[in-house]
Formats: C-alpha cells, sequence, structure tokens
C-alpha cells in the first residue's frame, strides 16, 4: 500500500539533537498481511507447542514436568515438594508456576482424572468431579513419579528417541517420550488450540495393549472384538451402540453418551450415585436437581446431598415413599448431567502435522513410532557392544607379550610417544592402544586379562543376534509385543466403566411426569406472559400491566400445552407452559424476549397455543400478501426450541391469524378500504418462509394496516367488501358501519 502524504520534515539546525528518518509516519497495511505475519506463528505454536498431544500421548508441558522428576530422581527415591518439582521445571516449561502445577495435580493419582496417574501425589490434590474442592498449594503437597513411568522413560538414554534445546539453550529435552504401550489411547487428553481441538477418550490399558498385539499380528483384526468400547476413571454406564463406536474408531470423531452409576439402598429409601460422567461434576448434577424440584419438574426427591468422602464420590438422593427409583433416575438421565455426551475429536501431532485418526491409525502411528525406538535401542546397543569387543581384541593380543608391553612402556623415554609405539609393537589401533596404556598396574597380570577376553565370545553372539533384529522388521515386532505383555502383567486392571445396549434402554416420556392442571394463558402486545390458575384468577382481582400494555390473547390450556412464540425477525421460539411459573394477576408475568434468550432487538409479536399441531396460520404482509401454512410445519421431533425462517421476510409482517378453521376475515388498507374474504379462498403452503399470495390490491404509497377476525352482523351490508375474486380493492366502509364503528369506541 502506498504511505500516505506526510508534512515536510523540519530540517535540522545546529540545535537539532538528532532526526530519526521516517519518525512519525503512518504506515497503511494490509490486515491479511498482519494477520500473516503475527498471528499465524502464534497460531502455529499453540498446535504445536502447546495444546494438542503426539503420539508418544503427551503435551509439551506434561513431557517437561515428567521428564524433569526423572532427572530429579524421583522415579524410585522418595517424594519431594511439589514446590521444587514446579521450580525445577521452569528450567524446561517458560511459563509461571501456577500453570505447572495445574498440569502436575491433573496428572496426580489424588486428583483422579487418569486410569493410570504418572504422578504419585500425598496431600490434597483436589478431586477431578469436584468443581469446588480445590487442590492445596504446592508448599503443602509431595510427589513422586509412578510406577508406571518406568514404561515412560525405559531405554530414553539409550538414544530410542532425540533430544533438543530448551527455550534458552541451557539444558536438553526429549521432543518424545518412548512409551512402551499406547499411552495416547490410555489416558484422557484434551485441547483447544487455534482454529482446531484435540479430545481423546481414554481405553483400557489391558484391551489397548491386547488390540495393539492382535493388529501387529494381524492388520485386519477387528478391534471391537478385543477393545468394545473406551473406560473412564470415574466408572459409569457407557451406552453402547455399535455403529456409533464403529464410526468412531473409523474416522476418529463422533460423540457417545455415558450414565451415571448407581444403586439403590432400600433401608434408608435412598439412592447412591457412586461414577459420574467424566465431563461434569458433583456440584452441577446437585443444583440441577435443586432447580428441577424447585421448578416442580421433579416431585419424588425429598433431599439430596454431597456425601464424599475418603471412599470417593457420592451423591444421596433422598425419594419419598412409593416411587420407583429405576424409573426416577430414567427421569434424571434425561433432564440432569447424570447422563452427559462424551465428543471425541482424536486430533494428534504426527511428525509435527495435526491428523484426526481413528483407532486403528493411532495404533498404526504409535506403533512406527515404536519400531523406530526399538531399532534406535538396537543400534545403540550395537555400538556399544562393538566398541567393546574393539578394545577387548586389543587387550587379547597383549595377552600374548605382557612384558613385551611392560618393556615398551618402559623403554619409550618421551610419553607422547607411549601409543605410537603399542601400535606398532602389537599391531593395533590408537583406541586400543589408549586403552592397554590406561590398565593399572595392579591389572597387569594374567588373570584379570584372561577374565576380560573371555567376554569375546559372548559379544561377538550378542552382535550377531543385535544385527539380525536389524534386519528384520518381524523380530522388531516380536519384542513391541513381548513389552507389551509385560506391561499387561504389570499394569493391567479390569474395566471401570460398565457397558450398557442402547437397544436395553427403556424411553420414558418426561411429559407424563409433569403435573397436568387447567391454566389461563395471558399474552401482552409488549410480550409479557402470564399464566395464572383458575382459583388464582378468580381471586385475584384486576390483571396487572404497564401503563401502555394491554391482552392481546387470553387462551384457558392445560400445563402441558405448546407454546409458539412468534418474532419481528422471522423466528419462533418453542416452549411448553410447565417452562414457566405460576403467577398472579397482580404481577406482570414473564418478559419473553428474556425468559427465552431472544437474540438482541428481538420482540414477541404473537403467541399460538396448541396442544396437538391442528390448525392454520395466516401472515398477514404489509404488500397485501396472505400467507396460509398449517401449524403441521412448526412440530419437531426433537425438542428445538428456536426455528429460523418461520416466515416470510421480504415484507413486514402486520400480524398472524390463527384458527383451527377456515373463515371470514377483515383486512383494512392504509387508505381506509376493507376487504372481507374466506380464508378458504387462500390455498395452503406447508412451506413456512412462502412469501404467500396477493389478497388485498394496494395503490401505490399505501399498505396493509390490520387483519382481524370478522364478527357476524359487524357490518350493516357485509356483501360491500366482499369479491369474487382474489385479489381485491376492498371498499370503503358504508356511513352505517362508520357509524357502528365509531359508536364501538365510545
Amino acid at each position: 500500500m502506498a504511505r500516505k502524504k506526510q508534512p515536510p520534515r523540519a530540517r535540522a539546525t545546529s540545535k537539532t539533537v538528532g532526526v530519526i528518518d521516517g519518525a512519525g509516519e503512518i504506515v497503511e497495511q494490509k490486515i491479511s498481511g498482519t494477520i500473516r505475519e503475527n498471528y499465524m506463528p502464534y497460531a502455529m505454536s499453540v498446535i504445536l507447542s502447546r495444546a494438542i498431544p503426539e503420539i508418544d500421548g503427551f503435551k509439551p508441558s506434561h513431557r517437561k514436568l515428567l521428564f524433569t522428576m526423572y532427572k530429579m530422581g524421583l522415579l524410585s527415591g522418595n517424594r519431594t515438594k511439589s514446590a521444587n518439582i514446579v521450580g525445577s521445571t521452569m528450567k524446561l516449561n517458560p511459563h509461571g508456576d501456577g500453570a505447572i502445577y495445574d498440569t502436575m495435580v491433573r496428572l496426580s493419582r489424588g486428583y483422579e482424572a487418569l486410569l493410570h496417574p504418572y504422578v504419585d501425589s500425598k496431600g490434597n490434590f483436589g478431586k477431578f468431579y469436584s468443581r469446588d474442592m480445590a487442590w492445596a498449594a504446592s508448599r503443602y503437597t509431595e510427589a513422586k513419579l509412578d510406577s508406571i513411568c518406568n514404561e515412560l522413560f525405559r531405554d530414553i538414554d539409550r538414544d530410542t528417541v532425540d533430544f533438543v534445546d530448551n527455550y534458552d539453550n541451557t539444558l536438553k529435552e526429549p521432543s518424545l517420550l518412548p512409551a512402551t504401550f499406547p499411552s495416547i489411547l490410555v489416558n484422557a487428553n484434551t485441547g483447544i488450540a487455534v482454529g482446531m481441538a484435540s479430545s481423546i477418550c481414554s481405553f483400557n490399558l489391558k484391551e489397548v495393549c491386547e488390540t495393539t498385539i492382535a493388529l501387529l499380528k494381524d492388520k485386519d483384526h477387528d478391534i471391537a472384538s478385543t477393545m468394545p468400547a473406551p473406560d473412564f476413571t470415574g466408572g459409569g454406564q457407557i451406552i453402547y451402540d455399535k455403529k456409533v463406536f464403529d464410526e468412531i474408531y473409523k474416522t476418529g470423531r463422533g460423540s457417545f453418551k455415558v450414565r451415571s452409576r448407581y444403586s439403590y439402598d432400600s433401608s434408608a429409601n435412598c439412592i447412591d450415585i457412586t461414577g459420574i460422567p467424566q465431563t461434569t461434576t458433583s456440584e452441577a448434577i446437585i443444583e440441577k436437581i435443586i432447580d428441577l424440584v424447585k421448578q416442580g419438574k421433579i416431585k419424588d426427591v425429598s433431599d439430596i446431598r454431597d456425601e464424599t468422602g475418603l471412599d470417593g464420590l457420592k451423591i444421596t438422593i433422598d425419594i419419598k415413599r412409593n416411587v420407583d427409583p429405576d424409573k426416577l433416575m430414567q427421569r434424571l438421565f434425561k433432564m440432569t448431567p447424570l447422563e452427559d455426551s462424551f465428543s471425541c475429536n482424536f486430533n494428534v501431532l504426527v511428525a509435527g502435522v495435526p491428523r484426526v485418526l481413528g483407532v486403528a491409525e493411532l495404533i498404526e502411528e504409535w506403533t512406527a513410532f515404536r519400531i523406530e525406538c526399538v531399532r534406535r535401542r538396537t543400534a545403540f546397543d550395537l555400538k556399544k557392544k562393538q566398541d567393546k569387543l574393539h578394545l577387548l581384541l586389543g587387550l587379547e593380543a597383549i595377552l600374548l607379550d605382557i612384558d613385551k608391553a611392560i618393556k615398551i612402556v618402559r623403554e619409550t623415554t618421551e610419553e607422547n610417544e607411549v601409543i605410537p609405539n603399542l601400535m606398532i609393537g602389537f599391531g593395533i589401533d590408537e583406541v586400543q592402544a589408549e586403552y592397554v596404556a590406561e590398565i593399572k598396574l595392579r591389572h597387569l597380570n594374567r588373570e584379570f586379562i584372561l577374565k576380560r577376553t573371555q567376554e569375546t565370545e559372548q559379544l561377538k553372539k550378542d552382535i550377531e543376534e543385535l544385527r539380525a533384529i536389524l534386519a528384520s522388521k518381524s523380530r522388531v515386532k516380536t519384542i513391541i509385543v513381548n513389552e507389551l505383555k509385560e506391561v499387561v502383567k504389570k499394569y493391567g486392571q479390569p474395566r471401570k466403566s460398565i457397558l450398557i445396549y442402547a437397544d436395553d434402554i427403556e424411553e420414558i416420556d418426561i411429559t407424563e411426569e409433569i403435573p397436568d392442571y387447567p391454566v389461563n394463558l395471558f399474552f401482552t402486545r409488549d410480550g409479557y406472559f402470564k399464566k395464572i390458575t383458575p382459583l388464582s384468577l378468580r381471586m385475584g382481582g384486576n390483571q396487572k400491566l404497564k401503563e401502555t400494555d394491554e391482552i392481546i390473547l387470553s387462551v384457558e390450556a392445560t400445563n402441558t400445552t405448546d407454546l409458539l412464540f412468534f418474532t419481528n425477525k422471522s423466528q419462533v421460539y418453542k416452549a411448553k407452559a410447565y417452562d414457566f411459573s405460576d403467577c398472579k394477576a397482580s404481577s406482570l408475568g414473564d418478559y419473553i424476549p428474556a425468559k427465552l434468550n431472544m437474540e438482541q432487538g428481538e420482540l414477541a409479536v404473537c403467541m399460538v397455543v396448541t396442544g396437538d399441531y391442528s390448525g392454520v396460520l395466516l401472515f398477514a404482509f404489509e404488500n397485501g400478501k396472505i400467507a396460509k401454512v398449517p401449524l403441521k410445519s412448526y412440530e419437531t421431533k426433537t425438542n428445538r426450541k428456536k426455528l429460523t425462517g418461520a416466515y416470510c421476510d421480504k415484507s413486514t409482517l402486520v400480524d398472524i391469524a390463527f384458527s383451527m378453521e377456515d373463515r371470514e376475515y377483515v383486512l383494512t388498507s392504509s387508505a381506509g378500504r376493507m376487504l372481507l374474504f374466506h380464508s378458504g379462498a387462500v390455498n395452503i403452503k406447508s412451506t413456512r418462509n412462502t412469501q404467500g399470495v396477493a389478497v388485498l390490491k394496494l395503490k401505490k404509497g399505501h399498505r396493509l394496516m390490520s387483519i382481524r377476525e370478522y364478527v357476524e352482523g359487524e357490518f350493516v351490508r357485509p356483501t360491500r367488501y366482499r369479491t369474487r375474486t382474489l385479489p381485491a380493492v376492498g371498499a370503503l366502509p358504508s356511513q352505517e358501519d362508520s357509524k357502528d364503528e365509531q359508536l364501538s369506541l365510545i
């Protein structure tokens, strides 16, 4: 972009201290360029270095923390204060102590968020299922690495993974951890990056390892046969639908439902909840149930309390007499977070590239990573043994004549000539000669040398074995299989989450449990709604309204009736009468835009009350068109609360008329003309946003003002306003009709 024209710059004089060329100039810059140069590096940093886990199952913050604890000797030593660990981790992780400690808490055994915790904790580390149970400060708690971390750091010092510099190039840290099992699937991992996210559910360690072994032997293995569903540390009940899990296993995306686990105590007449979904908290569940009880939607609960203690999570619900606990729980599953969905998004960094992978692909990528780790470890061991064999062969050479070696050393006048003379005297290379020259005087005996050289044959066999492993991919896979079996033997545990099949779940209709009783419904011009019982209405006196407000609709209905609120933005909001509390005539009632969370500036202009969605709606527009739509068009199978495109927005809506059958209506234009037409003459359209058909002809500058039902006897000569064909211009009111209209207004 061209620079803006600037005023001439003042010339530098002898008094000028200094002038910076271009200072003060304003340069226009394209927003796309600014985003590319500044925002994109940030986005890439969040994706690659913060939020998305890698194939070893860890985010950078997890890996830095665990490696720091490993270097502190906390894999086998005693626990140390968490503050020490946090402080040491700052050498690798350039974040505040709060963020690092939060990371450690979520990996700890005390927090109980992982099936296999990586941190053995002591002290108050909070609980994943509690929102309000805060963990203690790092100066009060202690921690060390859990025993399963032996599998994360096994052979890390044998060149199994690459090491990179830390943020200030003072230390080295591993780019990945050489985990001997697919930890990416064993422990849950979630993260939100820029433009993408990751949500990986946890699976049972034994099932994951057995599935990996099976896939190593047969790439067409049926994963569901050995790993049917995820497993959560909170237990619970997973609603099993084979199609759903097949899709998740195949694509890495999808969601499934998890229910709380409960038991009924007949002696105390209460329900004990001992396992909840991973995605909610005990406080959220209790608050929701209390709210439902206050609203009168749940009447079978007499008390609820949190009895979580040393034995773990426990929410107790006291129920009333003669209440079926199973049916009550079915209702609570539908209406509270006791049943929740877990959304899967298996987004993982593979070679620095974020990829959404299915379970088979994840295991395949982990297998490729682990094969590389084993090959690098084997190559490292091979190099070590080759170097040792090389030294022992040099030692074996001097075994033939130790006295000659001593003589060469003693007769060499210059120290730097010792190595060359030994090389010449025994025909060995510099490395071997250096090793021989460094032997202590006490070791210059035949017994020591014979013991050392006896290793030669074994080393040769080991080297041949290692070379054979490197040359055979199947042998590498066999090693991985044996390691996985060892992991299962050491750390395998039974499933915590049980499976219940979707077909076995009895669906209940929640509305059956809602008390149904007669109510009177009122809707005002300003958008206020009242639900009043007949008794309260008889005793309540006059209706309280705002000064400029008036009731435009009064209907007798029941508490389970459906309510449709049409707005000025071509939308309709659906509710039930029981969603509103009973009120008195002396109250203003509920303000619908606020109650239904309508958009800014959106107002409710019409309310329709129905029980079976029978009847038709007439939408009258300012351009003189009438749209006739069946109310059935607004019926949905799901409990959708909002429908867009409720009516056509091409012309301003004047009013909406609802009736169970066709009847006569009166249209009035801004010119004062009236048209009496029968709604049966207008064709019905099933499309909600239909533009309608022209009914009232309008001259330029005029518009339709109102629509109302025709009351028999309203006009002295109604034929004056009727017409055989539509559209029609209507007629001006006769003197008699005008007089009646004026009298009616007094």
